[in-house]
């Protein structure tokens, strides 16, 4: 397995940034369609129960880096440094932005996503190198049989475009929706359910058109890339929903935290890999990239299909907030 993903870490994949611009696009539009469905009574909730936000964070930002190095330390001797501190680069990644569609989905508490993913995205500016920073120190120090890891780079996350993400992705298609809703009820109820078909299929095309792209790289190496990630994305939903159960969250507040823990912005994770001046283009970087790629990709399927489950099994509604 080791052997076969030493030549992982050479590989160049196709991950262009033109497609991140479309799929952050996509995202916006599914952002309007899911802020139609939010009242500002879901938000003052929120803000009456801060529990609910400090055990998502948490689970984010602590939770989530410590597991993926448990299990980076489990599958040590099989694993190559690129992989495994890819495993660490996207944990270390705010929540994406995908998890609010999905926690909808869900019948979680999408204003508690929403308020999770803004203050974890808004964050990533501090927590993304810090965490990158402490958690690959314990991979290096634990786990790597080198005494130096050439992939433990000092992040650089850009304000301005973090600033920008939380504007346009989440706070000016959170407003426009939560305008419709209140303004234009009637046109918001016949818009709600068609946005939300036409969102489970633009995340459908852009699963195969990832595949698509890189369907011979991704078939040569899946039978040792696949697993991992499965492993490790499955590893963070169930983390974030025995977390979230023990810190005694509601079951749609539990929905929320796994989601959120188990749906990650790798998108930022392939916008640091792809920046020459953090990763020089000497450094082979091909497990780093297939990690997080592949992460983007599955957790879009492995997210709708939790939601998908999840939405069949309705919870209890909570009383309103006056």
């Amino acid at each position: 397995m080791r052997d076969g993903l030493a030549a992982l870490d050479q590989l160049d994949l196709n991950l262009s940034p033109g497609n991140l611009v479309v799929l952050n696009l996509i995202l916006g539009v599914v952002m309007f369609g899911v802020a139609m469905g939010i009242t500002p009574a879901d938000f003052r909730w929120v803000l009456r129960r801060p529990r609910s936000v400090l055990v998502g964070l948490a689970g984010q930002l602590v939770l989530l880096p410590a597991a993926t190095v448990l299990l980076v330390t489990l599958l040590g001797p099989w694993l190559t440094p690129g992989v495994a501190m890819g495993l660490v680069l996207v944990a270390c990644c705010p929540g994406g932005n995908v998890s609010n569609f999905m926690v909808h989905l869900a019948r979680g508490n999408t204003a508690l996503s929403v308020s999770l993913t803004a203050l974890t995205t808004a964050g990533a500016v501090l927590f993304t190198p810090l965490n990158f920073a402490v958690w690959g120190w314990a991979v290096t120090r634990f786990v790597l049989p080198a005494p130096e890891n050439p992939f433990l780079r000092s992040l650089e996350v850009d304000p301005l475009a973090v600033g920008q993400t939380v504007l346009l992705l989440l706070g000016a298609p959170l407003v426009l929706g939560m305008l419709v809703a209140r303004y234009l009820p009637t046109v918001a109820a016949r818009l709600e359910a068609p946005v939300r078909v036409l969102s489970i299929g633009l995340f459908a095309t852009i699963v195969a058109v990832a595949f698509g792209k890189n369907l011979d790289a991704f078939l040569a190496h899946v039978v040792f890339l696949f697993p991992i990630v499965l492993a490790h994305n499955a590893l963070a939903l169930a983390a974030g929903w025995q977390w979230a159960r023990a810190a005694g969250l509601a079951a749609r507040e539990r929905r929320t935290v796994s989601v959120e823990v188990g749906i990650q912005n790798s998108g930022l994770g392939l916008v640091l890999l792809l920046n020459p001046s953090i990763f020089p283009p000497d450094l082979p970087i091909g497990g780093m990239a297939a990690i997080t790629a592949w992460w983007g990709i599955w957790h879009i399927v492995s997210g709708l299909g939790v939601a998908a489950w999840w939405r069949r099994r309705p919870v209890a509604p909570r009383l309103a907030v006056a």
